[in-house]
Parts: structure tokens; C-alpha cells; sequence
């Protein structure tokens, strides 16, 4: 059994893909880029900018589905330029300050809309 989850709280899905789906007691999310909702645009900044941004909708989509950032158990992250490895993790730490979940960082060619940034999430539903 799958459920779809949406909300308006994130960005809305810019292809045939849901924000996220939970089954079997667990939640996978799509892959979210600096999208801000409510214009659908990136945002403007610099890496941190972009990181925070996406880290607000991957919570704005776990809350909707009913679990939140502490639930997290395996994230992947996408950087354009791995070189911003460092200041892209000292956000991220900030969203999952005491046991993190794990981890993948891979540098990636070319990200939707060209944006420096993908996070995508596992969770406990």
C-alpha cells in the first residue's frame, strides 16, 4: 500500500513525480531544490540560502505527512560544487543537531532549473 503526500506548503511537483510517498512505514520524499512556494522560483543567495530553503520544504512536507526532521533516517544531498561542501553542512547541521541521520554527498553535473542543491530524504512515517 502507497499514500501520496502533498501540500501547499512546499513546492509543488514540477514534473510527473509526488512530493512525497509513505508506505510501509515509511516516508520517501522527492528530491527538493531552493524552490520557494509560494512563487515556485528559486531563491536568490548563496549556497546557505539555498540549503536553508530546501531544508524548510523537506520539513514542510514531513509535517504534512505527520512526522518531522527528527525522524529523518537517510538523506542524500546533490551539490553542484563540492566545494561548497563545508558551508552547506554547517546549515545542515543546524536541522539535525543531535543524532543525524545518514548521509550520501555526491557532486552532480547539472541539477533541475540549474539550482546548487538537491535534498533527497527517507523518514519514519
Amino acid at each position: 500500500m502507497r499514500q501520496v503526500i502533498a501540500t501547499d506548503t512546499a513546492p509543488k511537483a514540477i514534473g510527473p513525480y509526488s512530493q512525497a510517498i509513505r508506505s510501509a512505514g515509511l516516508l520517501f520524499l522527492a528530491g527538493q531544490i531552493p524552490l520557494d512556494p509560494a512563487t515556485m522560483q528559486l531563491v536568490e543567495g548563496d549556497i546557505g540560502k539555498q540549503t536553508e530553503r530546501v531544508l524548510e520544504n523537506v520539513k514542510a512536507i514531513l509535517t504534512a505527512a505527520g512526522s518531522s526532521l527528527d525522524r529523518v533516517v537517510k538523506t542524500t544531498v546533490f551539490l553542484k560544487d563540492m566545494n561548497e561542501f563545508a558551508a552547506m553542512n554547517e546549515v545542515y547541521g543546524r536541522y539535525f543537531p543531535q543524532n543525524p541521520p545518514a548521509r550520501s554527498t555526491v557532486e552532480a553535473a547539472r541539477l533541475p532549473r540549474d539550482a546548487r542543491i538537491e535534498v533527497e530524504v527517507i523518514a519514519l512515517a
